[in-house]
């Protein structure tokens, strides 16, 4: 008897350790989704930061093109007064967008490409999209390392009941691979 009391033990201090290794890897997975996003959401503070002073410097060499300068100053409000994540991610295509527009309406004021400021700042801007860039690539890996492991056994059979849900990828916006079109 005491044989079979001692393995019923030592099983259920297995599973019991088995059931807090899974807890705390799906806690350090959630966290790191979490980081991920925090470190994308610093660096659109940082264009968000940044657009007011290009929209200055445009506004003094392209003044009729005001559509633009108004789509991007939108935009930017967009991704400032977005809530959540989601939000977040289609205010901020809907930036990267205007943004494009902007260069390119900017390409046709050679006097604009050549002002120190303008340059300055358009490197800057670039800097940070790069970073945007390598930020939601890291996000989505670590989404998809957190989504793998709440999906697969033995973490599916209590994911939910441990509160762990699915959190989303950051998706390009659909057309964003094409150049935008400036006419005059």
């Amino acid at each position: 008897m005491n044989i079979v009391l001692i393995v019923v033990i030592a099983i259920v201090v297995v599973l019991v350790i088995a059931g807090i290794a899974l807890y705390n890897n799906l806690v350090k997975l959630r966290n790191m989704v979490d980081n991920a996003w925090a470190q994308i959401d610093v660096q659109l503070q940082r264009r968000l930061d940044l657009i007011p002073n290009v929209v200055e410097t445009v506004k003094g060499y392209a003044t009729h093109e005001r559509g633009t300068l108004d789509e991007v100053t939108e935009a930017r409000a967009a991704v400032a007064n977005a809530s959540t994540p989601a939000g977040k991610m289609g205010a901020d295509n809907m930036l990267t967008g205007a943004l494009k527009n902007l260069f390119a309406v900017a390409e046709a004021y050679p006097d604009l490409k050549a002002n120190a400021n303008f340059q300055q700042l358009q490197a800057e801007l670039s800097a940070t999209e790069d970073k945007i860039s390598y930020m939601r690539q890291s996000y989505n890996d670590t989404v998809m390392k957190y989504n793998t492991a709440i999906q697969t056994f033995p973490a599916v059979l209590f994911a939910g009941m441990m509160g762990f849900s699915q959190r989303e990828s950051f998706d390009a916006v659909a057309g964003s691979d094409v150049a935008p079109r400036v006419q005059f």
